[in-house]
């Protein structure tokens, strides 16, 4: 078997890979519950599915016709640039619009984070204000001091979110 024919072989295989993983995530856009699912869904078609179609229709111009399309490399690189970027960026405007997650959803990592900085910005909101007023007994006894360590903050202090999954 001649290189090119290798060649050829290995573009076909990733061209019908691309499109395998590009209509399974053509029926996961219908399929999936919501617009976060299906954002995700979506990115790992740009990413994945037309990476591979790319990559193949790149190898089999390189060996089978002398072509280095440095088009098809900005291609792959831009997608690979763009897609996930975009997808978050329209989970995230949606999360902040308040579309609702599907029912089946069982964690808002965002949601949390969001909590978490909301909570850090009003401590420090609290010290900027205590430290403004002169009054050295309104600003940092009160500021945490009373209240007790529970829930996330212990996880927070045994090592982030990620401790209590253990």
């Amino acid at each position: 078997m001649s290189a090119n024919a290798i060649a050829e072989w290995i573009s076909l295989a990733l061209v019908i890979i691309g499109t395998a993983i590009t209509f399974i995530a053509s029926i996961g856009v219908i399929r999936l519950p919501d617009v976060y699912n299906r954002a995700h869904a979506t990115t790992k078609t740009a990413t994945l599915g037309i990476l591979a179609i790319l990559l193949g229709a790149f190898i089999y111009f390189w060996f089978v016709h002398n072509i280095v399309s440095i088009r098809l490399l900005l291609g792959i690189f831009f997608v690979f640039l763009t897609a996930p970027v975009a997808g978050h960026m329209i989970i995230r405007s949606a999360h902040r619009s308040g579309v609702p997650l599907a029912a089946i959803s069982v964690q808002d990592d965002l949601q949390e984070d969001l909590e978490r900085a909301k909570r850090k910005a009003a401590k420090a909101a609290g010290k900027a204000d205590g430290e403004t007023s002169g009054d050295a007994s309104s600003g940092d006894a009160s500021d945490g001091a009373a209240e007790p360590v529970t829930g996330e903050a212990a996880a927070e202090a045994d090592g982030g979110p990620g401790a209590e999954k253990d």
